[in-house]
């Protein structure tokens, strides 16, 4: 599976990184396993670094389904980082669909340092 997480008590984050190609069926295993996880809470934000992902083999409906799930709290803050245009859509395309679901804090970054001080000025 092209996906690991590290779990941040301290700082009550998550630090997701994907690497390759990733598929609906990684992604699925890997929500499997970070909500399996007792250190993981719900409540915490989350940094997804896909600047690894060399492509993310979700059909449009695979991507609607994966929106569908409730991995982390409405009011976590959560970032994805992908400097590729496609990948960048895409990863907005998820944002939009977890905003429908009544998400607020999801954005999309360029670069991992600008989703670190996005998501870590809300932490400290």
């Amino acid at each position: 599976m092209p996906v690991s997480s590290t779990i941040d008590k301290d700082r009550r984050l998550v630090l997701t990184t994907a690497w390759g190609a990733l598929t609906f069926a990684d992604g699925v295993a890997h929500k499997d396993k970070l909500l399996s996880d007792p250190d993981f809470d719900p409540t915490y934000s989350q940094i997804s670094d896909f600047t690894r992902v060399t492509e993310i083999a979700f059909s449009a409906e695979e991507l609607r389904h994966f929106a569908r799930f409730d991995v982390f709290s409405l009011r976590s803050r959560r970032a994805f980082v992908t400097p590729e245009d496609e990948k960048f859509g895409m990863a907005r395309m998820f944002a939009t669909l977890r905003e429908l679901r009544g998400e607020t804090g999801i954005a999309v970054f360029r670069t991992l340092e600008e989703a670190q001080h996005w998501v870590l000025a809300k932490i400290g």
